[in-house]
């Protein structure tokens, strides 16, 4: 096969042995050209002769399928979901501003989110935030009631006073 007048070489010049893309002589290799499995019986696509092979699953239950106790929500790794908040900044304010009692409860609930997640009990994390979120909002209504019940206690005491003040 020619590709013309070329020369001994350049860019253009014919590989020695023919041309690409052509088979090598039938009867090297594996006996025969590209693509063909060797005579032995242990080609490329047969599995061994010990009844293992890469598509098998070890007995022990590993391996490459999904992991035991769900694979979907776990924490890290591409396309899994976050650990839900735990509201424990909003938790620590209400409980030093507003009402002491409920702000404590926030906290230890807001405090047991991220510990819940950890564990695996995706379900107990999210009641956790949650709960927290409750907690952390009846105590800044509390708290906004109780300021609300001393100002106007501090206003009536300066009436009544201003009442019973004599003027000169």
């Amino acid at each position: 096969m020619s590709y013309g007048n070329q020369g001994d070489g350049g860019y253009g010049a014919q590989p020695p042995g023919g041309g690409y893309g052509q088979q090598p002589p039938s009867g090297g290799g594996y006996g025969g050209g590209y693509g063909q499995q060797p005579p032995s019986g242990g080609g490329y696509g047969q599995q061994p002769p010990s009844g293992g092979g890469y598509g098998q699953q070890p007995p022990s239950g590993g391996g490459y399928g999904q992991p035991p106790g769900g694979g979907y929500g776990q924490p890290g790794g591409y396309g899994q979901q976050p650990p839900p908040d735990n509201h424990l900044v909003a938790a620590i304010l209400t409980t030093l501003f507003c009402c002491l009692p409920l702000g404590i409860v926030s906290i230890v609930k807001s405090s047991q989110v991220n510990s819940k997640w950890q564990m695996g009990d995706y379900q107990g994390a999210a009641e956790a935030s949650e709960e927290a979120k409750t907690w952390w909002k009846r105590s800044l209504i509390a708290g906004a009631i109780w300021w609300g019940l001393v100002i106007i206690g501090y206003i009536l005491l300066f009436v009544v006073i201003a009442a019973n003040t004599p003027s000169y």
